[in-house]
């Protein structure tokens, strides 16, 4: 380490004890004619550190391109449904925002289009930045050498330094890390190491992984027999680095014990024993098919199972509460920590159709009241249970609310959270239903299912559901839609383009014929399928007695 350079930046006493780091200076050497980067190791720290060099930027960082910022501003309000977040509210003027998982899909696009057009010229931000979006910048700091508390691996280093000066994009590029003196060693070994070797997780997520892997090779008929399957396995990126990874079992072992796994679970069966023991075939059973079909991880489908045949024995109809129960998604439970207080108060604001699911599930008031009063229990309760409940009451007043931030205020969640869970309940909605399909006994559950799989995937009011089904209408204007009449798909398909535009605030005239052929060609495709339906029920059973026999004519 050599010594380059001092910071031309009159630092008073109040500016050096809020900024030590010394970011004002650096940031100020490239904004807002060029674009920076600066990744901070948690999400709270990045709106800390947003808000901190606003409050020390110059004035005159609000005139530029200030228009284009308040149209920022606005359109934040109208995804927010009128609502944005604070922190934004007093930084996007200057041309800062923060970037991470806390934000909502639709404020990430928004946000990262004003960035890539130089509206906002930094962004304060977590390391999935650097895996995810192409932000390129002028400068990349990065605040800390970690990630959270673990300290950064030269692979992510080099993600995050790897946005400055993008080739084809800018002609110059700079990365500055900030680090203590007690980090200097790593940070020497960080920058001069090597890059971390390569190696395949086939194994280390069994269910997702090799299980997984097999149904689907069985499954799609790739391979079904022993040696077919150990071949194959031969050839994945696990197979070349087997002599590395594998210690204690061979990948023959590993390919016979899967297999002998998704037997004994049931998903699979021995259909002829050969020969050998390679020509050993195996074919995929009904809960096997249904689980292949519906993508389901193979950790949970055999609990999935379960808890729709326990459904069947007293499934609540008079709510939706039930029903959302059994599509929410069970990998985000072991990640939730509910707040006891808000539990609480929601149990207590239960009907008693609701009261009803959660007795069936065994969750009592009592219980969560003394949860949420720190009190001593005795009785077991299952706490993925209780965690899926509370998931599915964020779920169920989404349903009825339709509003990430009023739902994200109620349970205390950071708004991005709620819509991950959103999009993860319409996605496993979706698995569910093709599960479902797959086996008569839960059919049952399919016309059910086909509905709340649209209202997850939509979260609209009800009304609006079938205009979002048209390309390229999106919430806002779907209400924008259905406010000036045009209230169902045939309505749009028989609308005139140039009427839409003169009625419907900022569309243009390219999205309205858009919107017009797109609602002609969804209605033609549900005109086809009623079609096939009518000919399907008049079309005479192959079957039917007396049908194509001998005697046909005389009869």
């Amino acid at each position: 380490m050599a010594f380059s350079r001092l910071l031309n930046y009159k630092y008073s006493d109040a500016l050096r004890k809020m900024d030590p780091d010394h970011l004002v200076a650096l940031v100020t050497e490239v904004i807002p004619n060029y674009s920076c980067l600066v990744f901070c190791p948690s999400k709270k720290s990045c709106e800390n550190v947003a808000e901190m060099l606003c409050k020390f930027l110059s004035k005159d960082y609000l005139n530029h391109r200030g228009e284009e910022k308040s149209e920022v501003i606005k359109s934040l309000r109208a995804v927010g449904n009128g609502k944005v977040c604070p922190v934004l509210k007093r930084t996007v003027p200057f041309g800062v925002a923060y970037h991470h998982s806390g934000l909502t899909s639709d404020e990430r696009r928004l946000l990262e289009e004003a960035y890539s057009t130089g509206i906002l010229c930094l962004f304060t931000c977590t390391s999935t930045l650097a895996a995810g979006v192409n932000l390129p910048a002028r400068r990349v700091i990065l605040r800390a050498p970690y990630v959270a508390r673990e300290f950064l691996r030269r692979n992510q280093y080099k993600q995050m330094v790897g946005r400055a000066g993008r080739a084809g994009i800018d002609t110059v590029g700079e990365s500055i890390l900030i680090l203590q003196e007690k980090d200097k060693q790593q940070v020497l070994e960080l920058i001069n190491g090597p890059l971390e070797n390569c190696y395949s997780h086939l194994i280390e997520e069994f269910s997702k992984g090799i299980q997984s892997l097999f149904l689907s090779l069985i499954g799609l008929k790739i391979a079904t027999s022993l040696g077919d399957i150990y071949q194959f396995m031969n050839g994945t990126f696990f197979g070349v680095q087997q002599k590395i990874l594998l210690k204690e079992k061979s990948l023959w072992e590993i390919t016979v014990d899967s297999l002998s796994y998704l037997t004994e679970k049931g998903l699979l069966q021995k259909e002829s024993h050969g020969d050998t023991e390679l020509e050993c075939r195996f074919r995929v059973t009904k809960l096997g098919q249904a689980s292949f079909k519906g993508a389901i991880d193979l950790a949970y489908c055999d609990t999935l199972y379960r808890d729709l045949k326990k459904g069947l024995e007293g499934l609540v109809l008079e709510s939706l509460l039930h029903l959302v129960y059994l599509t929410t998604p069970y990998d985000l439970v072991a990640q939730t920590e509910p707040d006891w207080m808000v539990y609480f108060r929601q149990f207590s604001q239960l009907s008693p159709a609701e009261q009803n699911v959660a007795a069936l599930l065994g969750v009592s008031e009592s219980f969560i009241g003394k949860k949420a009063s720190g009190q001593a229990i005795r009785k077991k309760v299952d706490k993925n249970i209780v965690n899926r409940l509370y998931l599915s009451f964020v779920l169920y007043s989404l349903l009825k609310e339709t509003n990430v931030w009023s739902v994200s205020e109620k349970f205390n969640m950071p708004r991005g959270h709620v819509q991950n869970l959103l999009t993860g309940a319409a996605s496993f909605s979706s698995c569910v239903l093709h599960f479902c399909e797959e086996l008569e006994e839960f059919w049952v559950y399919k016309a059910l299912l086909v509905e709340l799989t649209k209202k997850l995937t939509y979260c609209v009011k009800a009304e609006l559901i079938p205009l979002m089904e048209v390309t390229g209408v999106l919430e806002g204007r779907a209400k924008q839609l259905y406010s000036a009449g045009y209230k169902s798909v045939t309505h749009l398909a028989n609308a005139s383009p140039e009427v839409l535009v003169r009625t419907i605030d900022h569309l243009s005239r390219r999205q309205a014929k858009q919107i017009v052929s797109s609602a002609k060609m969804l209605l033609h495709e549900k005109a086809e399928a009623l079609q096939e339906e009518v000919e399907e029920l008049l079309r005479l059973p192959p079957d039917l007695p007396g049908l194509g026999g001998p005697n046909t004519e005389e009869a």
